[in-house]
């Protein structure tokens, strides 16, 4: 379950918890640091925006563990590093994970950066091997 820390990513996260209770089953929490700063910092240092983005995917992994936890739900967290869109679909198609569905928000913090590149959900929509339901 990839989150960003956006109301679509919460809604997901619902929906996600929902369907694990419904079908016992664990949920993997994902957090994807950009190794690009986004549009919006590119005035910042690369390498601090990493160091706070780091910060803020474990702020946010943390409140959708509490979240997890308060419905009995088992989950796992996982921060990577790369483009959002790029390292889920890696992440989904390894092996070792055995994911049967990806629940995402339809759209992340940056919609400026959507209109250039293409949404993060889209690619995922389009790439990854399994299904993927988007949560708006």
């Amino acid at each position: 379950m990839p989150l960003d820390g956006s109301d679509n990513s919460f809604r997901a996260l619902d929906a996600g918890i929902f369907l694990s209770k419904k079908l016992d089953s664990d949920i993997i929490l994902m957090y994807c640091v950009s190794i690009f700063p986004s549009i919006e910092v590119q005035i910042m240092d690369p390498i601090r925006c990493q160091i706070e983005e780091r910060k803020y995917a474990e702020k946010i992994l943390e409140k959708a563990g509490k979240i997890c936890k308060k419905n009995n739900v088992s989950f796992r967290t996982v921060i990577d590093y790369g483009s959002p869109g790029y390292v889920l679909v890696r992440f989904i198609k390894s092996k070792n994970n055995k994911i049967d569905l990806v629940v995402i928000g339809s759209r992340g913090r940056s919609a400026v950066k959507e209109v250039f590149l293409g949404s993060v959900s889209n690619y995922v929509l389009h790439k990854s091997p399994i299904p993927v339901m988007i949560v708006k």
